[in-house]
């Protein structure tokens, strides 16, 4: 879930959210969870679940955020709160039947929504889970892969203070969008912030973007008018050629880290790979300075020796004549049987 966009089912069991709505003096705003959760991804199903006509003042502002509205009339007979039971089939059946939602939003803090978190969660299933902190059991938020306090959601994220000085009214808009953005990616722990991951965060914000509203071809372009203004620093990926986006705000004004791995980094930027079989060259380190650099000295080829062998060479037998010998010759028998002569 990491790697690609998530897939969003939200239910709110809204009598449970509504316990916390006395301790608060601001009234509640269901736009704050919804600009919350789209950072995390896309929302494929939105479900309410109460006895509207205890609600009647929220129905409107739930209507226009497209949440779909479960009237469950409250029986004063038994005392059970069917909601919850309601919730939890059709949270289950969705599971079962929609295999691309991975990831579940239980708006509330009752503890008996303990066991629906944990059977999605041995299905594979990402559980969050949202609610107002005086109604949120720890049973539940514990249990909960991810728990979010609605009192969290009213903090406006500070934006780099060149955006309210030198920038012009038409680029204001689209590059507090662009920061915002940013900021969301980096609280999803995102390390790598690709130019397309970032287009579509924006437009899960704000549905209406389009970067041609605002006078810029293409998103590229956008990017390196953000970065001219000194608002992001971008680097260059050598094999999809798209930008990628390294640091941004306050982020410009620490030291670029030099060896992190959650960092991006370009293939043009990283040395050489050493070849198998490469050998380091000595460095001549008889007559170094702390001064001067070390020279390093040239790698001398091995001397092998040539191996002598000894193979002994057959040569063909060849047929010689046989050694004739001579006759002899009868003055020979005479010269030697003869005596000397008297």
């Amino acid at each position: 879930m990491i790697d690609h966009e998530r897939s969003l089912a939200i239910f709110i069991d809204f009598e449970n959210l509504a316990l916390g709505f006395p301790s608060r003096r601001d009234r509640f705003d269901i736009e704050r969870v919804i600009e919350r959760l789209v950072e995390k991804g896309k929302i494929v199903c939105k479900k309410a679940y109460a006895d509207w006509n205890r609600f009647s003042q929220y129905t409107q502002m739930l209507h226009e955020a497209a949440i779909e509205l479960t009237e469950i009339p409250r029986r004063s007979q038994t005392g059970k709160n069917s909601a919850d039971i309601r919730l939890c089939v059709d949270a289950m059946d969705l599971a079962y039947s929609k295999d691309h939602i991975n990831t579940f939003v239980i708006v509330s803090g009752d503890s008996d929504f303990s066991p629906l978190v944990s059977k999605l969660k041995e299905l594979g299933k990402h559980v969050i889970g949202l609610g107002m902190q005086p109604s949120t059991s720890d049973l539940l938020r514990d249990n909960c892969d991810e728990f979010i306090y609605y009192e969290d959601l009213g903090q406006q994220p500070v934006l780099d203070p060149v955006l309210g000085q030198s920038l012009p009214e038409a680029k204001l808009k689209v590059f507090g969008l662009l920061m915002e953005s940013l900021l969301a990616l980096r609280r999803e722990n995102k390390s790598v912030l690709w130019s397309s991951m970032i287009k579509d965060t924006m437009k899960r914000k704000k549905t209406s973007f389009n970067e041609s509203y605002h006078g810029y071809r293409t998103f590229s372009e956008l990017l390196e008018d953000a970065r001219d203004a000194g608002l992001v620093e971008l680097d260059m990926d050598a094999r999809s050629r798209s930008y990628v986006v390294t640091r941004f705000g306050a982020e410009l004004e620490r030291p670029k880290p030099t060896s992190e791995s959650g960092d991006f980094r370009s293939s043009r930027n990283q040395p050489a790979r050493r070849r198998r079989g490469d050998s380091k060259r000595p460095v001549n380190s008889a007559h170094h300075s702390g001064n001067e650099p070390l020279k390093e000295l040239p790698v001398q080829p091995p001397v092998v020796k040539p191996v002598e062998t000894s193979v002994a060479i057959e040569e063909p037998a060849v047929d010689k004549p046989a050694l004739v010998q001579p006759e002899p010759n009868a003055d020979d028998d005479i010269l030697f049987t003869r005596g000397p002569s008297r």
